[in-house]
């Protein structure tokens, strides 16, 4: 997929078959895209909201995405389409009156939340919240029950210039493929992260969820900066070897259609 997105970069705006190899680009790590979306979803928001959110943050990837760079594009890709995610929550208001012990609750089952993901590689059970906070199971789900009065912005406000006052954020964000689930099941990051030894799983963890530095890694794990340096780039080597797999998958729609 690099070679495509070096490519991608040397094209020429008006060349017709740049919007075609950008789509193709795009498709191929929808399940990328949808993996990082659905990370999230144990905040209480819906999950295709989730992924139309992380979609934007994918677009924004393939097209500031630059390839001199040398940092390969996944770890570029990851932290931006995270990012995007989120500024999408950042900028989420309490939309009734919560006690404040409910919304310091809530936002403590959402670390908490984060952190059992990355250990579990799903979203955790109010049980397993429960004893990472060290609360009783009622006050987890007062917690969530909680999230019901957090409303996330919406895709539907406002987006639109003087010439076009009516346009929505929806409205430049694509459908959300019913065979985005399918697509998941076959290229899902966890197995392929599962095929790397636990060293290396730990330091894509550190690096990628926890976004620490290489040389906090290092002295996280007991290595030297180079080492861990020279792990990363063998271990995404590897996965985008396994993300890789699915990219034809996307013509399927349309070949179904």
């Amino acid at each position: 997929m690099e070679p495509l997105l070096v490519k991608l970069t040397t094209m020429h705006a008006a060349d017709p078959g740049r919007a075609r190899l950008r789509e193709r680009i795009i498709d191929a790590h929808l399940p990328l895209a949808t993996r990082l979306a659905r990370g999230y979803q144990h905040r209480g928001e819906p999950t295709a909201d989730l992924i139309q959110v992380a979609i934007i943050g994918l677009i924004k990837a393939v097209d500031r995405y630059e390839p001199a760079v040398g940092r390969g594009f996944l770890p570029y890709a990851i932290p931006t389409i995270r990012g995007e995610l989120r500024r999408h929550f950042r900028d989420s208001t309490w939309a009734l009156r919560v006690p404040r012990r409910l919304k310091e609750l809530h936002l403590a089952l959402q670390r908490a939340g984060d952190e059992l993901l990355d250990e579990l590689g799903r979203a955790p059970r109010p049980s397993e919240l429960a004893r990472h906070l060290g609360i009783p199971v009622t006050q987890v789900h007062e917690g969530l029950t909680a999230a019901a009065a957090y409303h996330p912005s919406s895709l539907n406000r406002p987006a639109g210039s003087p010439d076009d006052p009516g346009s929505e954020v929806g409205d430049f964000v694509g459908d959300v493929d019913g065979g985005f689930d399918n697509v998941l099941n076959i290229a899902d990051l966890e197995p392929a992260l599962a095929q790397l030894p636990e060293r290396e799983r730990r330091i894509l963890v550190l690096r990628f969820y926890r976004e620490m530095t290489q040389s906090e890694i290092a002295r996280v794990v007991g290595l030297s900066q180079m080492h861990v340096s020279r792990l990363l780039a063998q271990s995404l080597r590897q996965l985008r070897e396994i993300l890789s797999q699915p990219a034809p998958l996307p013509q399927s729609r349309h070949d179904a259609a």
